[in-house]
């Protein structure tokens, strides 16, 4: 063999999804996702127990409106301004911090919805537990902000997080919107890599609608 003959093999480093290593390509679209859990949770934690605070809420449970109504009404007021300001941060990242998008935008606009519908959801779950707007906004910070940021996979990585912590972030949302985001984004993937995450979020936002009517139910009876 020669000593100056090419290798078999050239090895070359390649990088998929984000070729020109910049870390905003990385960073916005999970931002995106804290800021969205924030914003909704606290939006929805102060609406039932501001009217607990100033007497109101006794007067609403004894007439006919049904608590899942009272839920989802207030929900809806609060789903619109989240959509807003989702799609001015998609806008924002897009055009201002020119983040490639390479997914769908109609799977992307079914997950937010979910994840902004369970969120919100969870803001009154906690806000109808809650005598006063303290109570529940600390209630709200904790459960949202230090989940969404800590546990989300947006700072550090789950697969580098101890075991108890990798175990508590399978019941954050925002964990898995943050995957969606920087799959649509970076991978263009579509429904077929990301049904389990899209699922999550539906089983989320039911399981905390349905908690919530039950705690107005039983408020209601006592």
């Amino acid at each position: 063999m020669k000593a100056n003959a090419a290798p078999a093999i050239d090895a070359r480093i390649r990088v998929w999804y984000n070729s020109s290593l910049q870390s905003k390509n990385f960073v916005v679209p999970g931002l995106i996702a804290v800021i969205l859990m924030i914003l909704a949770g606290q939006l929805t934690s102060l609406t039932i127990a501001r009217e607990w605070e100033i007497g109101a809420m006794e007067q609403i449970l004894s007439t006919p409106l049904r608590p899942a109504e009272m839920v989802i009404g207030k929900m809806l007021a609060y789903f619109a301004v989240g959509l807003a300001d989702s799609i001015i941060a998609l806008v924002v990242g897009v055009t201002v911090f020119s983040v490639p998008f390479r997914g769908s935008l109609l799977l992307l606009g079914v997950s937010t919805c979910l994840f902004l519908s369970g969120v919100l959801f969870w803001g009154i779950f906690i806000s109808s537990g809650a005598r006063t707007q303290v109570e529940a906004y600390q209630l709200g910070m904790l459960t949202t902000f230090l989940p969404g940021f800590l546990l989300s996979g947006f700072v550090f990585s789950i697969d580098t997080m101890p075991k108890v912590l990798q175990v508590i972030s399978l019941i954050v949302p925002a964990r898995y919107f943050v995957a969606i985001l920087k799959s649509l984004f970076m991978k263009g993937v579509g429904l077929e890599v990301l049904a389990d995450q899209v699922i999550f979020l539906m089983l989320f936002a039911t399981i905390v609608f349905w908690r919530a009517v039950s705690k107005l139910k039983r408020q209601r009876v006592v």
